[in-house]
């Protein structure tokens, strides 16, 4: 057996749905299929909400158990990441471009900690710009178009800024990707880097798709599961379920009260719904990956007996 470096939980979770769905868009491409089409985007937006907005759900458990919380502790936690959320979406409203902006730097980072067992964070980050990298070098104009289509024409800008910062970004994350494997996650260096090759390939909200669907949410599903492992299967689906609508409600009540002259398009509101919940929850899961980090590393304590003096 290969010498494995990189400790078990920092990588190779990869299920074989991700296979399947892999190879299922590759031959709906080979045979000519149109996923560009509207009606195929559409499904793509609704496939990476619907797979992807779970994965968050769980947050305000997972920080109920990191730390002891009273009833009005709790609810200022709740609140706080609310008012995140709610700012975040006001953002898309008010300033999109910056809201954008923001959204883009958040998905990178985020993204990036898939990568756990990269001990360099530069080459995290690198990883989880590649993402977005990989779509603007196969379809820079699709990419261009969508986030106008989220914020204003001046987007294309950043759209340009991303393109020419591809081929170093993907260049970077080969290296990473080959760190991985080396050092013993091969099963998630091998998808990620056939999920490069699609990002690039698939149109960019089906390559999207794939990555945050199939890669990204089950990894972090899986963590937070054994994280929560004394809570029942049917209370774990039913609040997955139930925060991830409730945020598709709140979502769709903001844009009932924003200005009617502000209405972009389906696949537009869907990233931007996603952007504004992935703020706190990056957030609060980095607070918690610190905290887990320092239990990790903080020295034992050591109990000495005490002894009688005769």
């Amino acid at each position: 057996m290969a010498k494995r470096r990189v400790p078990q939980g920092r990588g190779d979770i990869v299920y074989p749905a991700y296979w399947l769905a892999a190879a299922a868009l590759g031959l709906a491409t080979v045979l000519g299929v149109r996923l560009d089409a509207s009606g195929a985007v559409t499904l793509a937006s609704i496939v990476f909400i619907g797979g992807g907005l779970p994965h968050g759900a769980y947050d305000i458990a997972l920080l109920r158990r990191a730390v002891t919380l009273d009833r009005a502790t709790l609810m200022l936690a709740v609140t706080g990441y609310a008012i995140i959320t709610l700012l975040m979406a006001l953002l898309w409203m008010i300033v999109p471009l910056v809201a954008l902006m923001l959204f883009l730097a958040v998905a990178a980072v985020h993204f990036g900690e898939d990568w756990q067992m990269l001990d360099e964070p530069l080459l995290r980050c690198a990883a989880g710009a590649a993402v977005i990298a990989a779509a603007t070098i196969g379809h820079p104009a699709e990419v261009s178009t969508l986030f106008t289509m989220m914020s204003d024409p001046r987007a294309s800008v950043i759209a340009q800024i991303i393109t020419a910062a591809a081929p170093v970004a993907l260049l970077v994350t080969a290296a990473g990707v080959l760190l991985a494997w080396r050092d013993g996650s091969r099963g998630w260096a091998a998808a990620m880097a056939l999920c490069f090759v699609l990002l690039i390939v698939l149109p960019p909200v089906w390559g999207f798709a794939l990555f945050f669907v199939f890669l990204h949410s089950p990894r972090h599903l899986a963590q937070t599961r054994v994280a929560l492992n004394d809570m029942s299967l049917t209370r774990w689906l039913t609040t997955g379920a139930a925060l991830s609508l409730l945020a598709i409600f709140g979502w769709l009540a903001m844009r009932w009260l924003a200005p009617a002259r502000i209405d972009p398009p389906f696949v537009a509101q869907a990233f931007q719904m996603l952007a504004s919940v992935a703020v706190p929850h990056l957030l609060l899961s980095r607070w918690l990956q610190r905290r887990l980090d320092r239990a990790i590393h903080a020295p034992p304590i050591i109990f000495q007996e005490k002894t009688a003096c005769a």
